[in-house]
C-alpha cells in the first residue's frame, strides 16, 4: 500500500463502532481465533473497550489508512508481561497496513520485551510478526472461541527497543 498514509491516533470511544463491525467478519474472526465468546453482543464488545480506553497499562491506537479508518493495535498488560494486538479490516488485507502500523506503533510504544501470540494457522499475522522483528520463541494450548475447540497457538517475542 505504496501510496496510502497510515497513521496512528489514540484510540477513542467512536472508533470502537468500526472495530465491532470488522470482528465480525467470520473468516477474520475465524483466523484471530481467541476472541469474544459471543463476537455478535455489541454492548459487551462496547462496554469491554470502553473500560481499555482508560487503562493505564494499555495503549490503544487506531490505524487509519488514507484518513479512514483501518483498524488497530494496542500494547496491554497480562501479570507483569507486554503483549501486542492488533486487527485490520478484511477488505484491507495483503496491502501492508497491519505490517507498517505495528512499526510505527513500536516506534513509541518501547515496553521491552513485548510479545504476540497468534494462531497456528495465521499465516498473514505471523508474517507481520516477523517484519516486525519478533521471534517464535515457543507454543503453547489454548481454548478459541472462534472455533470452540483447543488449538495451538504460536509464541513470538522483541526483546530490543528497534523494530526491523
Amino acid at each position: 500500500m505504496a501510496n496510502s498514509n497510515i497513521t496512528l491516533t489514540k484510540t477513542e470511544k467512536d472508533d470502537l463502532n468500526a472495530f465491532f463491525q470488522f470482528q465480525l467478519d467470520k473468516e477474520a474472526n475465524y483466523l484471530a481465533a481467541f476472541t469474544a465468546k459471543d463476537p455478535n453482543d455489541k454492548t459487551a464488545y462496547i462496554e469491554k473497550y470502553t473500560k481499555f480506553l482508560t487503562d493505564p497499562t494499555i495503549n490503544m491506537q487506531t490505524i487509519k489508512a488514507n484518513d479512514e479508518i483501518a483498524g488497530s493495535v494496542a500494547k496491554f498488560m497480562i501479570g507483569d508481561e507486554a503483549g501486542i494486538t492488533y486487527w485490520i479490516d478484511k477488505k484491507l488485507w495483503g496491502q501492508g497496513i497491519a505490517t507498517t502500523a505495528l512499526k510505527h506503533f513500536l516506534k513509541f510504544e518501547q515496553t521491552r520485551p513485548i510479545y504476540g501470540r497468534v494462531a497456528f494457522d495465521n499465516y498473514g499475522s505471523q508474517t507481520v510478526l516477523e517484519k516486525c522483528g519478533f521471534v517464535k520463541i515457543g507454543k503453547d494450548k489454548g481454548f478459541a472461541n472462534a472455533r470452540q475447540t483447543e488449538i495451538e497457538e504460536y509464541i513470538y517475542k522483541l526483546s530490543d527497543l528497534q523494530s526491523a
